[in-house]
């Protein structure tokens, strides 16, 4: 990593900063879907962190700001609401970098965080479901050794597929 950053949990009065670094993450792909899709998919991640429950909380803090968070769901909790998608592992989701603090290691410093808080869990996989124009994303997580869940995969919406992906905890 480049630049001195703290992975920690998130503290309670941090929901808001969290809140503006995964929605100015998530922002570029606003250009790129349609509109509806886009809204909905915005109401999604905002409904999705203010999930209530055992879900582990975790930011990336750099000189005082928050700059990337992510969220780690337990073993068989439904991650995503509506969607029939329950593993027997943990599951990473909305994994977030600030625009201005991406190709730092930041994203994969979390990542990493994810792999070892699952690990000391006991756990012998973790997963996590993307997008293809989620595409600098999924490198990284290629690079991290996640492999293609395809049984995982699910559609919320006609023709917008969802990728499963897996990493082995074992090796």
């Amino acid at each position: 990593m480049h630049e001195r950053v703290a992975i920690r949990d998130m503290r309670h009065d941090e929901s808001d900063a969290v809140r503006h670094v995964t929605l100015a993450a998530y922002g570029e792909y606003a250009a790129i879907m349609p509109e509806p899709l886009w809204r909905g998919y915005r109401r999604q991640l905002l409904a999705t962190l203010e999930t209530e429950g055992p879900v582990e909380r975790i930011v990336a803090e750099r000189e005082g700001r928050i700059v990337g968070s992510v969220l780690l769901f337990p073993p068989s909790t439904n991650a995503y609401g509506g969607a029939a998608v329950s593993v027997d592992y943990p599951e990473v989701r909305l994994l977030a970098v600030v625009p201005e603090a991406r190709a730092k290691g930041i994203g994969v410093a979390l990542m990493e965080e994810c792999a070892r808080r699952a690990r000391r869990a006991g756990a012998l996989a973790l997963g996590l479901h993307t997008t293809d124009i989620m595409r600098a994303a999924v490198r990284m997580y290629e690079r991290l050794g996640y492999v293609r869940a395809p049984a995982q995969d699910f559609y919320p919406a006609a023709g917008v597929l969802i990728k499963g992906y897996r990493l082995d905890l074992t090796t």
